[in-house]
């Protein structure tokens, strides 16, 4: 999955299951379409599953305070020999994604101890198109802008509904 993360700076959240966690980095560009892009990926921790549901507000004063949509989720399948924990242990995860924005090849390679490198394969479902305007991108689930699901957030808290969103993910 990836989420659009709108907190102290706006940011893309790159997550692959995996172990019974989502392993999870923070893409400040956004993962790209196109081969030429690699796109710096930060390693955070690793997020429980229940985190692949979020999607609303996390509150001011808690950790990763902002808005947060689910941009892209689908399937992953690992690309190699031995497990998926043993090629991040290695420094290079190659896999395929099948999401409902992102599909085909991709590769996640550690080129320093906190910094990877996300790159899209070379193969029929890559193009030029780069990446999406955080500002401008809908969620996969919801088809809301960061910003509609702020206000959407803001209106619920001002009429008590805590359902949908101000809730703590984790």
């Amino acid at each position: 999955m990836v989420q659009i993360h709108d907190a102290s700076s706006l940011h893309f959240d790159f997550r692959l299951e995996s172990d019974g966690v989502l392993k999870s980095w923070a893409v400040p560009r956004g993962p790209s379409t196109d081969p030429g892009d690699k796109r710096l990926a930060v390693p955070t921790e690793d997020h429980p599953l229940d985190y692949r549901n979020f999607e609303g507000v996390i509150a001011e004063g808690e950790y990763g305070a902002g808005t947060v949509i689910i941009w892209d989720e689908g399937r992953w399948a690992f690309e190699g020999r031995g497990s998926a924990a043993d090629a991040l242990a290695g420094g290079h995860l190659s896999f395929r994604l099948d999401g409902h924005k992102l599909h085909g090849g991709w590769a996640l390679t550690r080129f320093r101890q906190n910094a990877w490198l996300l790159v899209k394969r070379d193969d029929r479902h890559a193009n030029d198109h780069g990446t999406p305007d955080p500002a401008r991108a809908r969620s996969a689930r919801t088809d809301r802008t960061l910003r509609q699901t702020a206000a959407d957030a803001a209106h619920a808290s001002a009429v008590g509904d805590d359902d949908e969103a101000d809730a703590d993910p984790s």
